[in-house]
């Protein structure tokens, strides 16, 4: 995973093979809690999940403001390149 549409597509994966969102619901606009339907014990569960995808430590803060798509995104991307 390095460019952001590689991270679109794993995140994509995630979402829908571990917590069941339908991919026709998912793009980089969906709000996470909103439009997909995660609750703050799945918000916590995809962060592990990323941890372990990226090997990176993800700290709660980054995604506390995390709302859509898009911002997990760019988060995953900033951990990569930093």
């Amino acid at each position: 995973m390095q460019t952001k549409e590689e991270i679109y597509a794993q995140l994509e994966e995630i979402l829908q093979e571990d917590f069941e969102v339908d991919a026709g619901d998912i793009n980089l606009d969906a709000n996470l809690y909103q439009d997909l339907d995660l609750d703050s014990i799945d918000a916590v569960d995809l962060v592990v999940k990323l941890r372990e995808i990226t090997g990176k430590k993800i700290s709660p803060d980054a995604f506390r403001a995390v709302r859509t798509v898009s911002d997990v995104v760019d988060e995953v991307y900033k951990l990569i390149h930093d």
